[in-house]
């Protein structure tokens, strides 16, 4: 069963610094919670994003279990949007689009992940059970840190 989490945030920075921080892969590392061992293992000369663009990782998403996650950018809209799709990981589907909209106090920016678990019936019940909170303890994280680095809130 798919499913989908969906977040917003209003950051008081211009458009030109909200795209170079978050379409910068070296930078989700900041933004996952420590407990995750995130780390990004492919080195790009710059990180300037594009489509095609494949990305490796190892992260620890449960029970300290490292795993690989290979992503690859799959639409990119300068300095609007961006989406990437997970190619290897833990999940059956993920589907991330980022997608940022300049107004009078910044930028907003919003997340839409469409997730689904492997294994069926059982990654029904993971997904009841653990994985749900798990994400939105993730995106929680994800909130606060950059509340205080775009909005100066500790």
């Amino acid at each position: 069963m798919k499913h989908r989490l969906y977040r917003e945030q209003q950051l008081n920075c211009d458009i030109k610094t909200a795209w170079k921080f978050f379409s910068a892969a070296n930078n989700l590392s900041e933004i996952t919670p420590k407990e995750m061992k995130f780390t990004v293992l492919t080195h790009f000369e710059n990180d300037e994003i594009f489509e095609g663009m494949i990305i490796d990782y190892f992260v620890s998403p449960l029970l300290g279990i490292k795993m690989k996650w290979k992503t690859e950018i799959i639409q990119v809209d300068f300095q609007k949007s961006f989406t990437d799709f997970q190619k290897k990981g833990p999940y059956k589907l993920w589907h991330h689009h980022h997608e940022f909209i300049e107004n009078e106090n910044g930028v907003l920016m919003k997340d839409t992940v469409d997730y689904e678990l492997p294994l069926g019936f059982l990654g029904e019940i993971a997904h009841i059970i653990l994985v749900k909170k798990k994400l939105e303890d993730i995106f929680n994280y994800r909130y606060q840190i950059l509340e205080t680095r775009f909005n100066n809130k500790v």
